[in-house]
């Protein structure tokens, strides 16, 4: 621990990340009004003027930590090598990395359901959210064109609303998992109910992006 803290001391980038980390975990488990900064500063190991040091306040430290959130997703998903695969068979693997990556990261999507219902007051003071999320337009769309030239993909999809789907498909099974669980009487949470739930997702997608005569 005490090398840790002697390496933080020459590493301003070393600390912001352990700040930013400690973050995540704390917000993403108490949302950002139940979060509390002395906590996030204990679990980073550093003390409350040094988190101060380097985010100005709790709202400031959010906004980073969404920030970066965005990031790393969007980072995950430019670097899937799909260009071999029909448009079609592209699309099913961003449905398939995307709820693999909310299954992996279950604060991605804990993060973004505190944000919303601050009615996205963080994302709207970050310039670069814009830029970082073209990435997955850009793709998407790419994916749509070749579709269309291959035969796998109808004319017509729109890559936002595409985009949309493939979020929510996900996203509101995994954040309400705990009520739908009462609900239906199963846990949704095992993992032949989470395989059920990809295979409905993709289903869900194929069918939509399919050509007329395939229908």
């Amino acid at each position: 621990m005490n090398d840790i803290k002697g390496k933080r001391r020459h590493d301003p980038e070393l600390t912001r990340g352990l700040i930013l980390e400690a973050a995540k975990k704390e917000f993403a488990e108490k949302g950002f009004d139940g979060a509390r900064v002395d906590q996030i500063a204990a679990l980073a190991q550093v003390n409350k003027q040094m988190l101060y040091y380097y985010f100005d306040n709790k709202d400031t430290l959010f906004t980073h930590v969404l920030q970066a959130a965005y990031r790393d997703i969007r980072a995950k998903e430019a670097a899937l090598k799909l260009d071999h695969l029909s448009g079609r068979d592209a699309i099913l693997a961003l449905v398939d990395f995307t709820w693999h990556y909310y299954l992996a990261n279950p604060e991605f999507i804990r993060l973004l359901n505190s944000e919303n219902q601050l009615k996205g007051r963080h994302l709207k003071e970050l310039d670069s959210i814009v830029p970082i999320n073209r990435s997955w337009i850009t793709i998407t769309q790419q994916i749509l064109d070749r579709g269309e030239q291959d035969g796998s993909i109808r004319p017509g999809i729109d890559a936002m609303q595409l985009n949309i789907s493939i979020s929510a498909l996900g996203f509101f099974y995994l954040i309400n998992q705990s009520t739908l669980s009462i609900l239906y009487q199963q846990d949704l949470k095992q993992p032949a109910a989470l395989d059920a739930r990809l295979a409905v997702m993709r289903e869900t997608i194929a069918c939509w992006l399919a050509p007329v005569t395939q229908r």
